[in-house]
């Protein structure tokens, strides 16, 4: 059976905010996994037709009541109208997380923003995942309007039923210390970003990144060219395969242009290249992009700015150009250019380029030589982990849904 799944939070989407951004993206891909989720503030509105938003202002920090009972914590009072509250908000929290499996509860457990509502919530008999991006008790700002005792004591003591989650090392060190627990007792689960949203990708860019599994891949190298003889494919696939054999990585190979006039299944440059790529192992990497859709997928201009954002390096390898528009759309993107030494280019890339011999240089050569350039850039390196390692949809996958499956 699947898992219905809390998240609570003072405000949540669509409010502006660390917190709340990352409540959308849990949201939204736990829901895409199976899930079904519930988004539980004190502010915010319904933001996906899939999720159930419950929106209750008394677990907001900015109601009235709540606001009232702060300002005699804050002095170190707590006020008759405290337990009152507490009681009216764990009314509340029954009803809001009825059915839930288990709560991602943000920050809740250890900021005073709403401490009635942390209260009432020590008191629910439900799994819980604390999720602290911040910690009052270790910060200056929050430390004047703090006290020893009950209820601020809730904010630096473990609570059972509930695994704890920071957002980084730095983070999980200083809440083990207040906790008094080992580090390895509050797990570290990073924020992340959503390269489709970051870069405006067309319907046609998300297609093809999921249809090949790009995100994933430790390099991607970009040919945006038509599947013509002097286009020099084969050498792109050639190289390709030293890449991959050398580095022991998954490098990727995407060619952009559809095939000319031939059948696949007669003689010609197309056939050669197809039966070349079979030969070499790397129908899982070297990617006609023309093979994804009948006719044949041609990316328009939209599509292929989101190529040159996605790869990490033009490959050129044409015997002869009359100029070599792509060179100057990689230089606007920031990717390393690698291509032939032919004059054109050199007009165009100037002494910014890796130049290789098309017809005489051995594939391993230039492929030792694009491999170097790639490890060797921090750019690129940092762009290929955060791809990999930094996008919502790997964390959730690979460390938010294992926690909750524990729970």
């Amino acid at each position: 059976m699947t898992k219905c799944i809390g998240i609570l939070h003072y405000a949540s989407p669509p409010g502006v905010g660390g917190v709340e951004v990352t409540i959308a993206h849990h949201a939204h891909h736990l829901t895409l996994l199976g899930y079904t989720v519930r988004v539980i503030s004190g502010s915010g509105a319904p933001f996906n037709n899939h999720i159930d938003v419950y929106i209750n202002p008394l677990f907001g920090s900015q109601h009235p009541d709540v606001l009232a009972v702060k300002r005699d914590l804050d002095s170190g009072i707590v006020p008759e109208a405290f337990e009152a509250l507490v009681q009216h908000q764990l009314d509340a929290l029954k009803i809001a997380l009825d059915g839930c499996d288990v709560c991602i509860v943000h920050n809740i457990h250890t900021l005073n923003k709403n401490l009635p509502l942390t209260a009432a919530l020590a008191r629910i008999e439900i799994p819980s995942i604390a999720w602290c991006h911040d910690l009052a008790w270790t910060n200056p700002q929050y430390l004047p309007e703090l006290y020893d005792g009950y209820p601020w004591d809730l904010l630096r003591q473990v609570w059972a039923n509930t695994h704890y989650v920071t957002v980084s090392e730095a983070r999980r060190e200083e809440l083990a210390t207040l906790l008094n627990v080992p580090p390895d007792f509050v797990d570290v689960i990073v924020p992340g970003v959503n390269p489709a949203t970051f870069f405006h990708w067309t319907a046609t860019t998300q297609q093809i990144v999921e249809r090949l599994g790009l995100l994933d891949s430790d390099g991607i190298l970009l040919l945006p060219a038509r599947l013509t003889r002097r286009k020099n494919i084969g050498l792109a696939l050639h190289v390709l395969h030293s890449l991959r054999e050398h580095s022991g990585r998954d490098y990727r190979l995407i060619v952009t242009g559809p095939p000319g006039p031939h059948n696949p299944a007669n003689p010609g440059y197309l056939g050669e290249l197809l039966e070349l790529r079979r030969t070499l192992n790397l129908q899982e990497s070297a990617h006609f992009l023309y093979e994804l859709a009948d006719p044949p997928l041609i990316p328009d201009d939209d599509t292929m700015a989101n190529l040159y954002q996605l790869a990490d390096g033009l490959f050129f390898p044409s015997t002869q150009e009359g100029f070599g528009i792509p060179i100057l759309e990689a230089g606007l993107a920031g990717i390393p250019v690698f291509c032939s030494d032919i004059p054109p280019f050199h007009q165009t890339a100037g002494e910014d380029a890796l130049y290789f011999d098309p017809l005489n240089e051995p594939a391993e050569q230039i492929a030792a030589r694009i491999h170097a350039i790639l490890d060797n850039s921090s750019v690129v390196r940092l762009r290929i982990r955060v791809r990999r390692e930094y996008r919502w949809e790997a964390i959730i996958r690979e460390r938010l849904v294992p926690l909750l499956e524990e729970q």
